[in-house]
Formats: C-alpha cells, sequence, structure tokens
C-alpha cells in the first residue's frame, strides 16, 4: 500500500509540472530567416520593426516565433514589397528583388 502511495504522489508531481514545460515549449519553437534581398539599399521590417540592411541580413540569420509574420521590404528608388510567410521552426530562406520606380 505504501508504494502505492508513494507511486501516486510521484504521478501527480510529474502531472503538476506539465504545464510549466509547456509553457516553455513555445519559446525552442524558434524560425531561423536568412534574407537575400536585392538591391543593396533594401531594409527589411517585420510587423513594421526594423529588421535590418540587407547586406547585413546576407550574411547572418534573423530569428523570430514560427508562425505567420508580415515582412516589408523598401529601397529609395524602388516599390516597396510586402509578404506574409508562416514561419516553420527550422531555417527559411527569403529571396527577393525589388521592381525599381520608372523615372
Amino acid at each position: 500500500m505504501g508504494r502505492r502511495l508513494i507511486a501516486a504522489v510521484i504521478a501527480v508531481g510529474l502531472l503538476a509540472a506539465l504545464p510549466a514545460c509547456g509553457a516553455r515549449q513555445p519559446a525552442r519553437r524558434r524560425a531561423e530567416v536568412r534574407f537575400l534581398i536585392e538591391p543593396e539599399n533594401a531594409r527589411v521590417y517585420v510587423e513594421d520593426r526594423f529588421v535590418g540592411a540587407a547586406p547585413v541580413l546576407r550574411r547572418r540569420t534573423e530569428s523570430f516565433p514560427a508562425g505567420l509574420r508580415h515582412f516589408t521590404v523598401t529601397a529609395e528608388g524602388y516599390f516597396p514589397h510586402d509578404v506574409e510567410v508562416d514561419l516553420p521552426p527550422g531555417t527559411t530562406t527569403i529571396r527577393l528583388s525589388l521592381r525599381p520606380v520608372p523615372p
């Protein structure tokens, strides 16, 4: 009888710890994004927050929570481009060439 009680206490303790583990799990679901953007003077924003300039973002990845993200790419002399991407965990490459504004 004593062993059953100990086993029950351990099981309850493990079950109580599960929600805490689940609360941390989304933090591990990160998406790494590499941007290959033209022209060189392009700037990338996510949800209206500046992420970086094309030359810098080409050399390293940026980390975001996995899920739907809205990116805007702008550059002087080019039409801006908006793109929504459902980022999975892991690495994603976004390749984009902006269209020049005619003279």
